[in-house]
């Protein structure tokens, strides 16, 4: 499914009931399951990642489990079957998810006692896991690619043995990942101790907090923020709690958009944001990005179409995402005649270049439902710009599309062949 967006035709007014937080419903739905649960007694987003994790949860007896393009299943389902005593299955995923290397969260676990053998390519999903009691001990792993390897291997420690003792080996990935997990296990009754490289969980057993509810998606909120900075209009948006209370990285995306002249107030009368557009813009964007690499795509358009020029450090985890996040942006940017450019493995920037733009930009998304949702705010700058394979919005926000259409943008089917 192509679209074609053209903006609203007056000033944006807008409330939106954003979606649940896949990050958080992925470790509540991974700890319910190991306290025993067959189903979670609380709503979690609903996702194309979220279904395909509750779908293999869901059914003990399930020998092969294929989770699609859904990475964060990909790396907990990977420890949780693991230490299922007794189960044996074959867990694997798309043509993508079968390059994204798991290599680290399997060494870790083999060290924790886990029968964990590669189907296919050394390093890589498909994966043959024969579930069992694991030992634990003391393990450490490398933690500069992926926090959710790191996650996956602290969410399932309770059930170890010996507990575990990891060791953070390098500078952690996605830090407020980690600190999301280290929370959620607490609540959910382990005893974890942190100690700068070192984590310490002691065996014991999980249960359900009482009236637990998963917060909306600041992630989410993040596209919402791009089409503030560029409408200047009034937006409100629903289920968020404040920045400083929220478990998510992400929230941070409300201080960096200060820059970019968008201001955060409290919704006090029915909950959530405000949205308040500021003459503040600042002349350049600097950030870094490692705590919160999935909203550089956001970020980075939002500033290109605001013509700010930007320098984004810690993005380095971006070659192993959906898509090479990194080429994809300099790619789609160019369409829309930015030339960014990169230094070394872990920065990109743009400097005010630019090439004529002489044609309707028609962006490509590369299976990555981030890249759809960061560049369609570029129709209100470019009315009729189109995003091809639209759909791909169902791994995190399903309902992206219907909520653009609700705050008065117009999007319509596209066919290249008749349309173009």
């Amino acid at each position: 499914m192509n679209l074609r967006i053209f903006p609203p035709d007056e000033l944006l007014q807008a409330d939106v009931r954003l979606p649940l937080s896949k990050s958080i419903s992925a470790r509540a739905l991974i700890l319910d399951a190991l306290a025993g649960n067959d189903k979670p007694g609380f709503e979690v987003a609903h996702c194309d990642d979220t279904a395909a994790m509750c779908g293999a949860l869901a059914d003990p007896s399930l020998e092969y489990v294929n989770i699609g393009a859904a990475g964060t299943a990909m790396r907990f389902l990977t420890a949780c079957f693991a230490a299922q005593p007794g189960r044996t299955v074959m867990l694997d995923g798309s043509e993508r998810m079968r390059r994204r290397p798991v290599a680290p969260l399997v060494d870790a676990l083999r060290c924790c006692g886990a029968s964990v053998d590669y189907v296919g390519e050394e390093g890589f999903p498909p994966l043959l896991i024969r579930g069992s009691r694991l030992a634990g001990g003391e393990v450490s792993i490398d933690s500069t690619i992926s926090s959710q390897f790191i996650s996956a291997l602290l969410m399932i420690a309770p059930m170890m043995q010996r507990g575990l003792r990891l060791t953070l080996v390098g500078e952690p990935a996605s830090e407020p990942y980690m600190a999301m997990t280290l929370d959620m296990m607490r609540r959910w009754g382990a005893s974890v101790d942190r100690q700068g490289a070192v984590i310490e969980v002691a065996p014991g057993a999980y249960r359900t907090p009482d009236g637990f509810e998963v917060e909306a998606d600041w992630s989410a909120a993040s596209y919402w923020y791009e089409i503030e900075a560029l409408t200047s209009g009034w937006l409100t948006l629903r289920g968020l709690d404040r920045p400083a209370d929220s478990l998510q990285g992400d929230s941070r995306c409300a201080g960096l958009f200060t820059g970019l002249g968008v201001e955060t107030e409290p919704e006090d009368e029915n909950g959530g944001i405000d949205l308040v557009a500021s003459p503040d813009v600042a002349p350049r964007f600097v950030a870094d990005m490692a705590d919160t690499p999935d909203i550089v795509q956001t970020m980075a358009v939002s500033c290109a179409m605001l013509g700010v020029p930007f320098r984004l450090t810690g993005v380095a985890s971006l070659r192993i995402k959906e898509t090479d996040r990194i080429e994809a942006l300099r790619r789609e940017l160019l369409k829309v005649g930015v030339i960014m450019q990169t230094e070394g493995d872990d920065c990109i920037f743009w400097e005010s270049a630019r090439r004529p733009v002489t044609e309707i930009p028609v962006f490509d998304t590369y299976d990555d439902h981030r890249m759809a949702m960061a560049f369609a705010p570029v129709a209100i700058y470019i009315p009729g710009a189109v995003v091809r394979d639209a759909g791909v919005v169902a791994k995190s926000y399903p309902g992206f599309w219907d909520d653009l259409r609700a705050a008065g943008f117009t999007v319509e089917e596209f066919s290249e062949e008749t349309d173009e």
